[in-house]
């Protein structure tokens, strides 16, 4: 489980980025974009936490093209770290902007300063085109996998190559009132966040949830407490092809 920080600044993010690391998460995401990267480098040393003990994500804004080192810098500076675990490209450009980005990423990972690339809000044929190009196949692509946007053939498109499939916004970018969910979470006695959380790891897709909340973020860890059976998690990935309609599991 990875603590996302967008729409969090200043002492609320610093705040909610420690809680989050002594309640146990153990990857924190945040990006150029989000400009919160200074207050949440203050939560991880508020934390003390062993730096080896930790993930951290930041994401490149792909409106900054050509800036890719300076901007890598400064999130480095910011987040007080001499080096990131991941770093993603947020959004693709056309081919070859997306590929003057990333071959900057290469760069920064041969230089020592990134331990692993990625993409977001990439599709297959954008992600195809870039290893095509490039050789180098990206560690991660985070995107939008919740039931609303679920897609098998990207699971198994990014399955085949090795790439690791992380959802960003579960809980923004989805029905929080579906019936079938809240009906799955009445059975489970869970809640619906904590559903969809699940799902999500039933289908082996990590999750980047946001919360500020100290019941929440311990909440949100207890996902691997309980399990979802095929049937439901067959009725979660139908919700998307049936344009949100009412069907009951």
């Amino acid at each position: 489980m990875s603590l996302g920080t967008w729409q969090m600044w200043g002492e609320t993010a610093t705040r909610g980025v420690q809680e989050a690391i002594d309640a146990g998460y153990r990857c924190i995401d945040t990006a150029t974009g989000y400009r919160n990267e200074e207050a949440v480098g203050a939560g991880i040393r508020a934390s003390r936490i062993d730096r080896d003990h930790l993930l951290i994500i930041t994401k490149f804004p792909e409106e900054e093209v050509g800036r890719e080192r300076r901007t890598l810098l400064r999130s480095l500076d910011l987040l007080g770290v001499d080096c990131l675990d991941l770093w993603l490209i947020h959004a693709p450009l056309d081919a070859d902007g997306s590929l003057a980005m990333w071959e900057r990423f290469i760069e920064a990972r041969e230089e020592g300063l990134v331990r692993a690339i990625g993409v977001s809000n990439f599709q297959p044929a954008q992600v195809d085109a870039l290893i095509a190009r490039s050789g180098v196949v990206p560690a991660v692509n985070q995107v939008a996998f919740g039931p609303r946007w679920f897609d098998s053939a990207l699971a198994g498109h990014h399955a085949s190559h090795g790439i690791v499939v992380q959802g960003h916004s579960p809980f923004s970018e989805n029905e929080l009132h579906h019936s079938v969910v809240r009906t799955i979470a009445e059975r489970h006695g869970r809640s619906v966040h904590q559903v969809l959380l699940r799902w999500h790891l039933e289908h082996g897709v990590l999750t980047v949830a946001k919360s500020v909340s100290r019941e929440h973020l311990a909440a949100n860890l207890q996902v691997s407490e309980f399990s979802l059976d095929p049937a439901e998690v067959a009725a979660i990935d139908r919700i998307g092809s049936h344009n949100w309609s009412e069907d009951a599991p």
